[in-house]
């Protein structure tokens, strides 16, 4: 990051922990005076480090407990293909992270559902109706031992 120091370093560490800290606990974990690390968190939002804060949600209690990482491959490797796929992704709610990656595949998505018969439907009804899909390979996640989203 530019103009980084370990301060800031340490700031971003303990929002990431916790985006709801108050500033008074913040400036006492990372050795500031309130006022500092007032201005220090304002200057990394304003210089958009931080871009922005959000709520940690439980995947059980909202129905998308069953996470599923997806490798797409496309049959046109055209802009205008991966252009059409990325939008039927932004409009597929069960998506929630789709990346253009180098490799055997052209995307991996990350899909959280409330279960198989909900993915096997995702499956079948979004990703299975997008031209020029040629290859859906699925990873159904067993455990997650580290996943600092959550």
């Amino acid at each position: 990051m530019a103009n980084s120091d370990r301060t800031s370093d340490k700031i971003l560490q303990e929002l990431r922990r916790d985006g709801r800290i108050s500033n008074l606990a913040l400036a006492d974990r990372v050795g500031l005076s309130p006022s500092a690390c007032l201005r220090r968190v304002q200057d990394l939002e304003n210089r958009g480090v931080i871009r922005g804060y959000r709520a940690r949600l439980d995947p059980a209690q909202t129905g998308r407990a069953y996470v599923v990482y997806v490798a797409v491959g496309l049959s046109d490797h055209s802009k205008a293909a991966q252009e059409g796929f990325e939008q039927a992704m932004l409009r597929a709610p069960e998506v929630t992270e789709c990346h253009n990656v180098a490799g055997v595949f052209e995307y991996i998505l990350r899909v959280e559902v409330a279960d198989l018969p909900a993915y096997k439907a995702f499956h079948t009804e979004t990703l299975g109706t997008v031209r020029h899909v040629r290859s859906i390979t699925s990873y159904m996640v067993m455990g997650s031992p580290k996943d600092e989203r959550s």
